[in-house]
């Protein structure tokens, strides 16, 4: 698998099954699903706005131990268990992801763990792009 790294940081959710948070594969870096859950694998306590906070801190101690940064993330996809949670995410999401990338939101009947949001992203290796 030349050309392809597997990413861990202590500062992140740990897996919780067999993957691994992120892979860089060339140019681009795969960030698993991130649940509201701290380094130490508990899950975040709070209001929507609170465990989507964790899931985008999750991602950004990823992507900073990838070498890159937020503003290089050119895809997010959203699972949210309630789209009455949508406007309360979003209020949260904007603040990180104020480059706009590319984004899908769904809503699924049920998410590891049973958390009500979860989210994932592709990004480009590197640091500030202009979007």
């Amino acid at each position: 698998m030349s050309g392809i790294k597997k990413v861990f940081t202590a500062n992140a959710c740990p897996p919780a099954g067999p993957y691994t948070q992120a892979i860089v594969a060339g140019s681009q870096i795969y960030v698993s699903g991130q649940i509201p859950a701290d380094k130490e694998g508990n899950l975040v306590e709070g209001s929507i706005a609170d465990k989507t906070k964790a899931c985008a801190e999750n991602i950004v101690a990823i992507l900073t131990e990838a070498g890159t940064d937020i503003t290089r993330v050119v895809k997010v996809n959203v699972f949210l268990d309630n789209m009455a949670n949508f406007a309360e995410m979003n209020g949260v999401y904007e603040k990180y992801f104020a480059h706009k990338p590319a984004r899908s939101c769904v809503a699924v009947k049920q998410l590891p763990k049973g958390v009500p949001v979860e989210i994932e992203c592709i990004a480009f290796t590197g640091t500030s792009a202009k979007l």
